[in-house]
This record gives structure tokens, sequence and C-alpha cells, in this order.
């Protein structure tokens, strides 16, 4: 296959390709049975779709066989790095995802948002995956819990991936982004991915897998793509596996139904159509920048994809005494701003919807609303006059084109309004009385993905955000100061989550590294510090150390990453703190809280039994009790974590310092990694003072 066979001057009519079992793969011959896919924008077929013999079971087989195998080679920072790779080489190739783009209705915004966006999630995964996950397979999941009084039996939770295929079914709007924003995840978790766009723009994801596989990148059985009807692909799933659908409630509603679901286990999410919510507070009047800002976002989430985005904005909820103003500032912008026709026209702003159905679909939807009692405020449902790619201006009968259109309901508990989607140009504005019927509106959606509440008064933020928070999987809180920089209302994030609850499907897509262990087990495993070192490694409190003595040379900071060992250790002597070393610290850092200078006031601390050692005295002392002062491989220092002063230090008391390689993190890309060393400060009588991990920067 190449782009070339997609692009609008092709006048040969071919099957888009699957890619399974690392092989590209076509039914044999010509199947009656091929599904024609067409140009949203002319009518002309472009290709026909079928997997007519495709052995899906062989399919699911080789991603959990090769797939799972040559994945598990690598770490989770290997993977990120390969993402990161992969992201570059795509980025030299955006010119053509576009042109495939444009085919399916697509403005050039429209196209960027989606190539553009998808290669960032790979970009961002990428650098999450090496800052926030450690350089191996396994992931640590919160502290080790103590279970035995003697600390022989200890336990805690860790995430290993799943052993089975990431199965992702994407919808027809975002066929890039759709499907990079779950390959990514599921790669840096080591899950093979079997990706299975809609047909009507499947063809555009298929450019993209056909580059990825040209780039050599990734590991075999990673991806695998199936174009076309996957009518069995889920009998051959199970609970090692993971299935993440994009599409319709009524869709996902069924899916939930199959019997993989229900009786064998299988991990099943969803992210659906949702009747999102844009709420402009009472304050944000016309001529005020939220009013101005609002009405600009209610129109980009209408014209944007030509409104098939399912976070777009479907229902505008404002004030009761501003409906009139809001749909005519709405009429205004799109007059203004919005030119309907071929995306590779100059000058269009909005594109053909998908398909000739599509169009159908959302035509009869609208006229649903109006028959229930919604009325056409702004638009019309006739076949509007376009701009052609040759530059003509008129109707173009095989093109899937629509007006914007917005409905007013006099009835604002219309059930209508509330179930049903046009999944275009279309959004409703509907009036509310006060902040509480706000939050009442809002919440009829039945869960959504995404809201936007627009304010500049805090106090209206606090109760409209509160109030429909649990509604939603994500708020948009937009004003003045963010009205510039904000990534937008229908814009997810690869850092954050993505997803909803009720009618939105109740996933939870994107979301960083939480996205990451979506596609992990999480199990809780039992046993003696030395085991659980040895099943995470990470060194536990209460396993076996490697000390190294004072008299020898070998001290931990001497040795580079390729002989220092999780568990090598040293203990230091004892060093005395006396009144007068607390009396300097507190005059040379201005430190003189009473608990360090006054011995009466000290006494009447419950906490004190008189002056005692600052804390900071105590960590900057135990530096110099466990340094190795010499140039070696430790480079620097940079940081502490999980810092716990439990025990005052008073003068005369002495404490000593025991250091442990605890967690050891080399860089794929640089000459040094990081190691995290446990440190615990003890007293003349053993007991604890202080715990804490310090962070060292250490060549390999």
């Amino acid at each position: 296959m190449t782009t070339a066979a997609f692009a609008p001057e092709a006048t040969a009519v071919e099957t888009v390709p699957s890619f399974v079992k690392d092989a590209w793969w076509t039914p044999e011959s010509a199947s009656p049975l091929g599904v024609p896919v067409r140009d949203a924008s002319t009518g002309a077929t472009l290709a026909t779709v079928s997997t007519e013999g495709l052995d899906l079971a062989a399919v699911v087989e080789y991603g959990r066989t090769i797939g799972q195998a040559e994945l598990g080679k690598l770490t989770f920072h290997q993977r990120a790095l390969k993402l990161k790779e992969l992201a570059q080489y795509l980025n030299g190739r955006r010119e053509e995802f576009y042109r495939s783009s444009y085919q399916t209705g697509a403005t050039k915004v429209d196209s960027m948002i989606d190539v553009d966006g998808g290669i960032g999630v790979l970009f961002t995964f990428s650098s999450k995956g090496r800052r926030e996950l450690p350089n191996s397979q396994v992931v640590v999941d919160g502290p080790m819990e103590v279970l035995s009084k003697d600390g022989s039996f200890v336990g805690e939770h860790i995430y290993t991936r799943i052993p089975g295929v990431a199965v992702q079914i994407n919808a027809f709007n975002f066929p890039v982004w759709g499907m990079l924003e779950k390959f990514a995840p599921a790669f840096i978790a080591g899950v093979p991915t079997i990706v299975k766009p809609a047909t009507p723009t499947g063809y555009v994801a298929a450019a993209v897998v056909k580059a990825i596989v040209e780039s050599n990148i990734l590991p075999a059985g990673s991806l695998q793509l199936i174009s076309g009807p996957a009518r069995d692909l889920m009998d051959h799933l199970d609970y090692r596996d993971l299935l993440a659908f994009t599409g319709s409630a009524s869709t996902a509603n069924s899916l939930k139904q199959h019997p993989s679901v229900g009786l064998r286990g299988l991990r099943f999410t969803s992210e659906t159509d949702s009747l999102n919510a844009a709420i402009l507070g009472p304050d944000a009047v016309p001529g005020t920048p939220e009013f101005d800002a609002f009405i600009k976002s209610v129109v980009t989430e209408m014209t944007v994809k030509a409104g098939q985005k399912c976070t777009a904005i479907r229902r505008t909820i404002v004030p009761q005494n501003l409906v009139s103003d809001v749909v005519a500032a709405i009429g205004e912008r799109v007059e203004q701003r919005v030119v309907v026709g071929d995306p590779r026209a100059e000058g269009v702003t909005m594109g053909a919807l998908a398909s000739l159905e599509q169009l159908s679909d959302v035509r009869a939807a609208v006229q649903s609303m109006l028959d229930a009692g919604g009325e056409l405020a702004y638009g019309s449902l006739d076949s509007p006059s376009v701009t052609s790619a040759d530059g003509t201006v008129g109707v173009v009968e095989g093109g899937a084109f629509m007006s914007p259109v917005v409905l007013s309901w006099d009835d604002v508990d219309a059930e209508a309004v509330h179930s049903l989607e046009a999944f275009g140009p279309v959004s409703s504005v509907i009036g509310y009385s006060d902040l509480d019927d706000a939050v009442r509106l809002a919440a009829r959606g039945g869960g959504s993905l995404v809201a936007t509440v627009c304010t500049n008064d805090p106090s209206v933020a606090s109760t409209l955000v509160t109030g429909i928070a649990a509604h939603h999987g994500r708020v948009l809180m937009l004003n003045r100061e963010d009205a510039r920089t904000s990534t937008g209302h229908g814009s997810p994030v690869p850092h954050l989550v993505h997803g909803g609850p009720g009618r939105a499907g109740g996933g939870e897509e994107l979301g960083g590294i939480r996205s990451v262990l979506h596609h992990m087990q999480r199990t809780a495993i039992q046993g003696s510090p030395n085991m659980l070192t040895a099943v995470t490694g990470v060194w536990h409190t209460g396993a076996d150390r490697n000390f190294t003595l004072e008299t020898e040379s070998t001290h931990p900071f001497r040795k580079s990453l390729a002989t220092l060992r999780v568990g090598d250790a040293v203990r230091s002597g004892l060093r005395q703190v006396t009144l007068e070393d607390i009396t300097a610290f507190a005059n040379s850092t201005g430190d003189t809280f009473y608990a360090h200078t006054n011995q009466e006031a000290a006494e009447a601390n419950p906490f004190f039994p008189g002056i005692v050692a600052h804390g900071y005295l105590q960590l900057s002392w135990a530096a110099g009790l466990f340094v190795e002062p010499a140039p070696g491989p430790v480079l620097a220092n940079y940081g502490l974590e999980n810092l716990r002063f439990v025990k005052p230090v008073a003068a005369g008391d002495s404490f000593r310092v025991t250091l442990t390689a605890k967690r050891i993190t080399p860089r794929e890309t640089d000459e040094y990694g990081e190691v995290a060393w446990d440190a615990v400060l003890t007293n003349q009588d053993d007991e604890i003072v202080a715990t804490y991990d310090v962070l060292t920067l250490v060549e390999k």
C-alpha cells in the first residue's frame, strides 16, 4: 500500500490493507462484500474495505506470543525511547498524512489536531515514561506494609503488564490521534496493540501504520491493524486482554453484553458520545472578556471537525436573561469566521462531515429535537452552498456538508435536549435561573466527558465546579486569565484523564502514567523483605545489606553503576550534638525557633524534652557522616524525598546514619543514572530519629 493510492487524483480503487502478524494483508480476491470508502467532500470512491478471510484468532495469538515476547525484552525507559524515535520519524511525514486527512472532510486545522496531536501524545508519553517510571519492568505501588511484629513478613503492591493484547476500537472522527493516544500507554506498559479503526476514515490510520512499519522502530508484534469488520474478534479475548472502545453509547452497551466481558473477564473500557455542557457564569455578561471567550469556545467546538467530536459542546447553559444575546453572538461569529467547503479550497474553515450516512444521521437527530420542542434559532438543515476544491461555490450533491445549527428551548427540561446528540455542528442554548439550576441542568446529561465553566468570579467557579465535577471527567475553568493559553474545551491533553462517568462510558483514557497502569495488573505480594527486594529490584527495610566498613576503601560512593548493587550500605559512627552546636547553627542560619534557643519554652512544648537540635542540622551533619569527599562516581546530590523527623535529638544526644542503596535507575541515553539511598538516622540508643531518601546522580 502507498499513500498515493488514496490521493484525490487516483483512479484505481484498492482495498485498504490490514497489517497483521507483521505483514500486510488483503483478501485474496476482490470481495463483493467490500465496503466502499468515499471522499467526504466529493463523494468519489477512494477504496474499499474488507476483512473477508482474515483469521482474527491468529491475530490475537500473534500479539499474545510474539508481541508479548518482544516487548518483554525492553524496560519502560527503552520502550519510551522508541516512542520518541517513532514520534520524530512521523513528524517528518505529516504532510502526507494531511493529504489523506483532507479526504475525510477535515480542514488543515482539523488535520493538525488529529495528526500533530497524535504525534504529540507519543512525545509526552516518552517523556513521562522516562521521568516517572523505573528503568525496569515492575512498578511498586505505595509503601511496604509490615505484617509481622519482627518485620520478617511484609507486603506491598506491584504493577506488571497484562499478559494479553490491548484491542483498540476507534471512532471515525480522529483516525490518527484516536489510535496513537491509546497505543502510546499500552506500548509503554509493554502490551501489544491491535487497532481497529472506523471504516469511513480507516484509510488514514492505515497510512500512518504504513509509515510506522517503514520506520522499522517497533519490535515485532507491537502493533497490528485490522482494516474492516472484526465481528468475531471479541470471541477470542479473555481476562488476559483489554478492549478500549471509542464510539456511540449504544454500541458500547452492546459490546458490554458480550460473553467475553461478562463470563471470561475481558477488561472493557469505553469512551462514548456525551452531551457535554458549557456554563456561562452570571457575571460573564456581554462586553466582558469572559463572554467573548465563551462565544469563541462554543463556535470553535461547533465547527472544528464539523462538530464531530465526542467533547463538543452540545448544551450551552447560560443565564435565562442572556439566551438571546448568546444566540445572536454565536450567529454573528459564525457569519464572520466560518466558511464551509472542501478543505482543499483556500479560505475554508469548516469541512464536510465524514460521510453522507453521518450527514443523514445528524439531520435526523436535529429533526427529532425540533419535533420534541426545540426551535431553530440559527442555521438551516438545507444543503448549504459551499466552496469546492476548484474554488467554485454551490451545492455539492456528493458532499456531506452541513451548516452550523443552534437550537433554543422554551422547556429547558425537555428530555430530548439532555438525551439526543446530533454528532455534528449543532448546539442547544438553554437558560438557567440560578447556579443550583445550572448544576442541575449540567447533570441532566447523565455523565459527560467535559464541561466548561466560564466566569471570573471565584465563588461562582467554586459552586459550579464542585457541583458538576462528579458528573464529568474533566472541567475547564475559562476566564480572562487563561483564555489565550488554554488548550480549550475540546482538547484532551495526555497528562490528564480523558473519559467520564455514566453516559460517557466510564473509561479514563490518557491521564499520564495512570493510563499506562491501566494496561497493567496490580498485585499484592507478601513475603520477607529479601523476597520483595528480589521481585521489585528495590531495597526494602529489613532486607540484607552489604555493609562497607569505615576501614575499607570500597565506600558505596566510590562505586559506579557498573559495580553498585541494591543493598550496598555504610554505617557511620556516632556524633554528639552539644548545646553550643545547636546555638551556633541557630545563629548562623537565623532559625532561632524557641525549641532550639529557649529551654523553658521548649520544655513546655509537649513534643520536646528541652532544647533540641534543628532537623536540618541533623541532615547537614548526616551528610558529613556518610559523604565520600574525593572526586568519584557520585556526580551530584539532587534532592531528598520522604523526609520525616521521628524523634527529637536533645543537646547531649548523639546520632549516626545508615545509608543503603535503595533504587538504581540507569539512564539509557546518558553516562550516568539516578540512585536513591535509604537514609536512617538513629540515636545512641538505636532509636530512629529521622528517615529520608537521598537522591544522587552517579556515573555508569
